[in-house]
C-alpha cells in the first residue's frame, strides 16, 4: 500500500483560515478510497491538540529548529483520517490565528515554527524502527511546508519522493539569511540554485526548487504563474520546471457542502425543490437586517477582504448594484481600510447591505444557501472553492475570468444560454466598469425566472467532487514512487 504524508499548516475542522484547510481535510479521505494510506502532519496548535480523537504520544522530538524539543502526537479526525501533531508549546501553544499575533502582525518566530513543520516531516523518512510508520512520499502545501523538500534532499538517499503544491503564490515565506543555522540549513544551500531568494531564505522558493514534482490547484493558474503578471517573482523557476508542474483542480467535499443535507440551513433543497431555497434567502435577509424582499437580487461575498480578492472593485461597483435594487451581504476579514469602508456602506444602507467582519463556518453555509449570486471578483484566484460551493447551492457565481474561476464557471453568453450550459457570469478586466457590466447582466437575468432557474439547475448538477482530482494525484504519486529524478541539493 502506498504511504503518503500530507504536510500542512491547516486542516478543517481543527484549524481553518482559508481553502487550504478544506483541501487538507477532503483530499486525504478521497485518496484513502483509492487504497492509499494517507496521514496528515500539523503544527500542534491548541485547537488541533484539543480536537484530535484517540490522542496518544507517538515519539519524542529533539533538536528542532531553534534548539527546542517536544513530542509527536498521533490521533485521528472524526472521519478516521490519521493525524500527527507537533506538540511544542513554545512554538504553537498560542491563541487565535495560526500565523498572526493578536495585533495582526506575523508572529516573529514564524520561520522557526514552520521550519519545525518541515523538519519533523522530513524526519519521518529517517525512521529505522519497524514499529514506526514511514511514508513513501511527502506532499507539502504552501510556504509553511516549503523547507520540507529541502530537508529531505539534504538527507541523501534513499529517501521518499516529494511533491509541493502552491495554493497561493502571493504568500511565499521570506526570512533573513542569519536564520540559516537555527533552521538547520547547510551553508551551501544559500545560493540561487537553492533556498536563497532576493537575499533571504525563501520557504516557498525552496519547496519549488527541491521538490520532485510541483502542482497547483487549477490548470489555468498553472499557466498563469509561469508569467510575470502572476508569478510574483517565481515565474522563472516555475517556467524552468514546466515539465514537472501540473495543475490539478481542487474539489468539493459534498458530504459537507450539500444543500439537500446541510444542517446549517433553514430548509434543505435540491434541483427539484428550488422553491425551498427562498426560505433560506428570507432567513438570511432577516439575519443581516435587510429588507425582507424575496424579489430583490441578493448578492454575497464570502472572502478575505483584500486587493487581490477584488474587494475594492466590489466597493466601487456597489452604487450601481444598489441602484438596480440589489442587496449585498459580506462575510470576511482582511485589510482594515476595506473592512471599514464596507462597514460604512452598511451603516448608510442598513436595509440593503449587511457586513459581518470575521469568519463563521455556519454563516458561510447559510449565505451560500440564501444568496442569489456569489461574487468572486478576484484579480488572481488559484482555484477558488466558494464558487464551487455556490454552484452546488444554486447560488449563481459571478467571477473574474482568472485561475480556477475560468476553469469552473461557464459565462451566461447568448450561445451558452441557448445551449443550456451556462452556470454563471464572468468578466475579464479587473475594473469597476467590467464588474458593473457583469452585475447588470446578472440582475437582468435574475428577473427572468425560468431562465434563472435553468442556470441554477445546471450549476447544481455540475460535479466538482474530489474523485477525479484524487485519481490525478494518485497517478502522480505512483509515477514518482516508481522512478523519480530529484534535483541535486
Amino acid at each position: 500500500m502506498m504511504r503518503v504524508l500530507f504536510v500542512t499548516s491547516e486542516c478543517f475542522p481543527l484549524v481553518k483560515t482559508g481553502g487550504l484547510a478544506d483541501v487538507s481535510a477532503a483530499l486525504p479521505p478521497a485518496l484513502a478510497q483509492l487504497g492509499i494510506d494517507v496521514r496528515v502532519l500539523l503544527p500542534g496548535y491548541p485547537a488541533v491538540l484539543d480536537g484530535l480523537e484517540g490522542r496518544r504520544t507517538a515519539r519524542p522530538l529533539s533538536d528542532l529548529p531553534g534548539g527546542g524539543s517536544g513530542r509527536l502526537i498521533a490521533g485521528h479526525l472524526a472521519n478516521g483520517v490519521p493525524v500527527y501533531a507537533i506538540d511544542q508549546p513554545e512554538l504553537f501553544d498560542r491563541p487565535g490565528n495560526p500565523y498572526l499575533a493578536p495585533g495582526g502582525a506575523d508572529w516573529t518566530d514564524n520561520p522557526l515554527r514552520f521550519g519545525t513543520l518541515g523538519w519533523v516531516a522530513a524526519g519521518f523518512a529517517q525512521t529505522t524502527s519497524s514499529h514506526q510508520w514511514r511514508p513513501d512520499l511527502l506532499h507539502g502545501h504552501d510556504w509553511q511546508a516549503g523547507l520540507m523538500p529541502a530537508y529531505v534532499a539534504f538527507q541523501g538517499s534513499p529517501r521518499p519522493a516529494t511533491v509541493m503544491t502552491i495554493h497561493n503564490i502571493a504568500y511565499q515565506g521570506q526570512f533573513p539569511p542569519d536564520l540559516l543555522p537555527a533552521l538547520h540549513l547547510p551553508a551551501h544551500s544559500f545560493q540561487v540554485d537553492g533556498i536563497e531568494y532576493y537575499g533571504g531564505i525563501g520557504f516557498l522558493k525552496a519547496g519549488l526548487y527541491y521538490a520532485d514534482r510541483l502542482t497547483t490547484v487549477s490548470p489555468t493558474y498553472a499557466r498563469e504563474v509561469q508569467s510575470a503578471d502572476y508569478g510574483c517573482g517565481l515565474e522563472g523557476l516555475l517556467a524552468s520546471r514546466t515539465d514537472q508542474f501540473d495543475g490539478i483542480l481542487n474539489g468539493v467535499d459534498y458530504g459537507i457542502w450539500n444543500p439537500a443535507t446541510d444542517p446549517h440551513l433553514i430548509r434543505p433543497y435540491d434541483p427539484d425543490r428550488l422553491d425551498a431555497k427562498i426560505a433560506n434567502k428570507v432567513a438570511l435577509q432577516a439575519g443581516f437586517g435587510l429588507a425582507p424582499d424575496p424579489d430583490a437580487p441578493l448578492f454575497a461575498l464570502v472572502s478575505r477582504l483584500t486587493w487581490h480578492k477584488g474587494a475594492d472593485l466590489l466597493l466601487a461597483a456597489l452604487p450601481a448594484l444598489l441602484a438596480r435594487g440589489g442587496q449585498l451581504v459580506v462575510l470576511g476579514t482582511g485589510d482594515k481600510s476595506l473592512e471599514a469602508a464596507l462597514l460604512r456602506v452598511a451603516g448608510s444602507h442598513p436595509r440593503a447591505v449587511g457586513v459581518h467582519i470575521g469568519y463563521d463556518e455556519a454563516l458561510a453555509h447559510r449565505i451560500q444557501a440564501g444568496a442569489d449570486v456569489l461574487m468572486v471578483p478576484s484579480r488572481a484566484e488559484p482555484c477558488g472553492l466558494t464558487q464551487l460551493y455556490a454552484l452546488r447551492y444554486g447560488t449563481v457565481p459571478l467571477v473574474r475570468r482568472t485561475g480556477g474561476l475560468e476553469d469552473t464557471v461557464i459565462d451566461a453568453t447568448p450561445a451558452a444560454l441557448a445551449d443550456g450550459c451556462a452556470t454563471g457570469f464572468a468578466f475579464d478586466d479587473p475594473t469597476p466598469g467590467a464588474l458593473v457590466w457583469a452585475i447588470r447582466r446578472a440582475i437582468d437575468l435574475f428577473h427572468q425566472r425560468d431562465r434563472w432557474q435553468t442556470i441554477q439547475r445546471r450549476a447544481m448538477t455540475r460535479d466538482f467532487g474530489w474523485d477525479a482530482s484524487a485519481r490525478a494525484y494518485a497517478g502522480l504519486y505512483q509515477r514518482l514512487i516508481s522512478g523519480r529524478q530529484a534535483p541535486s541539493p
